[in-house]
């Protein structure tokens, strides 16, 4: 104990002295830290979340910050603090299903948890999204319905793939709720002294729940009196323990360093929150409520017909291969799907990508356009859709080459693309779901023929769990 109080910085660390080889102390700060129990305390496991030993036991203890842990075969696991007072645990028991953690017959874990994405998805609304009755059901608005209705504001932290959900949400929340929401990268957030008010509702998002600074941003706004609000993958996680209240997205262990799955699992909850807060503050259409919600649950359908199309995708993805840049390029809903496909590319075929929002080229990004700059266009048929045309035009002016995520029949740009990949239509807030599929495919076979690795890229990990 007086030695971890002069202690600096975050760790999560384990011990054994060798004059004591039967004993090991754990000890945990702004780091994570899940001991696994096993069978009449037989033997102990940690690590920083409960996949590692989900093989040999689905009973743990998530460690708190400042917490010790001794652990001692055939004994009780016994906790204090950094002040020597005994700490009182409960052992949880997560369930894991084990299948999710074998590759299935797939070569990659990111390939299998692409195609896994229908199935997510479904289990993701399922019990959330009543299709009969047209209505969707979400205990948080239950329980915290006066907080959430009168929310003078949202505010969403996040990074990385989840920041992009979080632009998605943005406007999800803004159209349907007509209510404020400000999205920022946790790790700006943390440190720019902000200002939250009590009537705040501030949303954390993460797959992991583990994100240093998105957990770090999350008690800032605890602090500070707003209703804080988790949206994680991971049961029993950091953020998902330090929320008021939140929903869990139920897509199940994303393996894969790239995110796809809890990409859509995200957006998919952010979806079904939005209308639920905009049908309880009369602010949406009935009509346009059950439309959507009808539209949801033929989703997981339409990107099985999206993933029929691999094949296609394949052979496009080869044409970027040897591509030293790339852009991408989304207005409306599909703005931050591009900015998702540029991530994608980056993250696992080390191509330099940036994504843009389409009508921002003529700033800047269109004096790089010529005959070796592959261009990305997220052109779903939807109400920007003359709009991004126009885009595309410019970009063909230029001699660049033009590859376009496109809605079933369209004409316009199949005549303008160099190659094109259809998507079945639906509503525009609903497009991400769907254009987000072509563009996992495009950078999952790009590092493939690159002869890359896929599922553990260099100088990446799966969570943040440092700053």
């Amino acid at each position: 104990m007086l030695a971890l109080r002069r202690v600096v910085g975050a760790y999560a660390i384990a011990v054994i002295d060798k004059e004591f080889p039967d004993k090991i102390v754990v000890a945990k700060k702004s780091s994570p830290v899940a001991i696994g129990v096993g069978k009449d305390n037989g033997e102990f496991f940690f690590a920083s979340d409960a996949l590692p030993f989900a093989d040999y036991t689905n009973k743990l203890i998530y460690l708190n910050d400042n917490e010790v842990a001794l652990l001692k075969l055939g004994q009780d696991i016994e906790i204090r603090n950094l002040d020597n007072k005994e700490i009182t645990h409960d052992i949880k028991e997560v369930d894991i299903n084990l299948e999710s953690l074998e590759k299935g017959g797939f070569d990659h874990f990111m390939l299998k948890e692409i195609y896994d994405q229908p199935r997510c998805i479904s289990d993701c609304m399922r019990g959330r999204l009543l299709l009969k009755e047209k209505r969707i059901v979400l205990s948080t608005i239950n329980l915290h319905r006066n907080e959430l209705v009168n929310a003078g504001r949202f505010v969403i932290v996040a990074c990385g793939t989840s920041w992009h959900a979080g632009l998605i949400g943005k406007q999800l929340i803004e159209q349907w709720a007509k209510i404020p929401v400000e999205v920022e990268y946790a790790s700006e957030f943390r440190y720019r002294n902000p200002v939250i008010l009590p009537g705040d509702v501030v949303i954390a998002i993460s797959q992991s729940g583990e994100t240093a600074d998105t957990l770090a941003a999350f008690e800032l706004a605890k602090k500070s009196g707003a209703l804080c609000f988790g949206i994680v993958n991971a049961v029993g996680s950091s953020i998902a323990r330090a929320s008021d209240t939140g929903i869990y997205i139920h897509v199940g262990p994303e393996i894969g360093v790239a995110s796809t799955k809890a990409f859509t699992g995200q957006v998919t909850v952010l979806t079904l929150f939005a209308l639920a807060l905009g049908h309880e503050l009369g602010t949406i259409p009935q009509q346009e409520y059950e439309d959507t919600i009808e539209e949801l649950g033929r989703i997981p359908g339409k990107i099985k017909t999206v993933l029929e199309k691999d094949s296609k995708i394949k052979d496009i993805a080869r044409t970027l291969t040897y591509a030293e840049n790339a852009l991408y390029m989304g207005r409306g809903y599909n703005y931050p799907v591009a900015l998702e496909g540029a991530l994608k590319l980056k993250e696992i075929s080390y191509i330099h990508a940036e994504g843009y929002p389409a009508a921002e080229m003529k700033h800047g990004p269109i004096a790089l356009i010529d005959e070796d700059m592959p261009v990305v266009f997220v052109a779903t048929h939807h109400q920007l859709y003359k709009k991004i045309l126009s885009n595309i035009e410019e970009v063909k002016a230029r001699n660049g080459r033009i590859i376009a995520i496109v809605t079933e029949g369209d004409e316009a740009v199949s005549d303008i693309a160099e190659a094109t990949i259809e998507v079945p239509p639906t509503l525009a807030p609903l497009a991400p779901l769907l254009s987000v599929i072509p563009l996992q495919l495009t950078a999952y076979h790009v590092a493939v023929e690159k002869g890359l690795n896929v599922d553990q890229p260099r100088n990446l990990a799966k969570s943040v769990t440092v700053e």
